[in-house]
């Protein structure tokens, strides 16, 4: 009898305490992420400027403010070529090094994994300052080591390549882990199967690798993708989203709307616009990859 209550305490405890979690979850989803969505959706169609106090009803005024805005289709211009040349640029090196790490001609992987992810998480305001320097035309170490003489953040030519190179530097680590953590899982059968077939180090790659790989592969694009849509801190750290507008970014247009102009309205219907889009990417990435059904 003893033995049944004490069960019976015991299960009541851990139902409290599921119960408890739950509760917090929901409560912390629902200030944390539902409302914020909400009062974005609500705010884009509001006239809002919180320093006034003004909340007045626009309708669809700020939408087709931000649609008839070429800053606006410039930041998304350069949002994609930000997310698009980082994000592929990410998974190459980040594919190439892991596969280079499982291989048996590396030594110390254990220390070369850690000093490829020791970028990923420093913080990224620190890693933009260091770069600056690193990028200065004057004293900085690129110029000196490559012999070049470009005024990197300064130069309407160079300053989303400069961005976008230290972008890579500091994430790739990321990708490489992923994709080891891959390549250890991948069936050892398979490449004995190729080897007694015959197949070469390259059929066995873009054969055997790669397609078992296109899960890790999925989940790196998709969440560099979001993560790059929505990067701003670089671009106000290293050059404010100059010289001109050639650094301007829809994050970074967004944070200048709503922090430097106070201009909430029109910068949460720029926000509902790069969620929309977001959430429309990411479909279509799951729509071709065949991992899902979305019919």
């Amino acid at each position: 009898m003893k033995n049944t209550k004490s069960s019976g305490s015991v299960l009541s405890k851990i139902f409290s305490l599921r119960n408890i979690a739950v509760t917090f979850l929901v409560v912390y989803f629902a200030v944390f992420l539902a409302y914020p969505i909400f009062k974005a959706f609500a705010g884009s169609l509001h006239d809002w400027n919180p320093l006034v106090g003004t909340y007045e009803w626009v309708g669809l005024a700020n939408f087709a403010q931000i649609l008839t805005d070429k800053l606006f289709w410039t930041s998304m211009l350069n949002t994609a070529i930000f997310a698009g040349v980082s994000t592929f640029f990410r998974i190459v090196l980040g594919l190439a090094l892991a596969l280079l790490l499982s291989s048996k001609i590396v030594k110390c992987k254990d220390s070369l994994r850690g000093l490829f992810y020791m970028p990923t998480i420093t913080p990224l305001v620190a890693v933009s300052f260091v770069w600056m320097w690193m990028f200065d035309p004057q004293f900085g170490m690129i110029d000196r080591v490559t012999g070049l003489n470009i005024n990197w953040l300064h130069d309407t030519k160079w300053a989303m390549p400069a961005i976008i190179i230290m972008t890579i530097w500091k994430d790739f680590g990321y990708a490489t882990v992923l994709y080891l953590a891959g390549i250890m899982n991948l069936p050892r059968d398979v490449y004995e199967a190729a080897s007694i077939d015959g197949a070469n180090g390259v059929q066995t790659f873009f054969k055997i690798t790669l397609p078992l790989l296109k899960s890790s592969t999925l989940f790196i694009v998709i969440t560099s993708l979001i993560s790059y849509l929505q990067a701003y801190v670089q671009f106000l750290v290293m050059t404010e989203g100059g010289p001109g507008t050639s650094t301007y970014t829809i994050s970074y247009l967004i944070f200048d709307q709503a922090f430097q102009k106070y201009n909430f309205g029109v910068a949460s219907a720029q926000a509902v616009v790069l969620f929309l889009f977001t959430g429309v990417l990411t479909l279509i990435m799951f729509k071709v990859s065949g991992d899902t059904d979305l019919s």
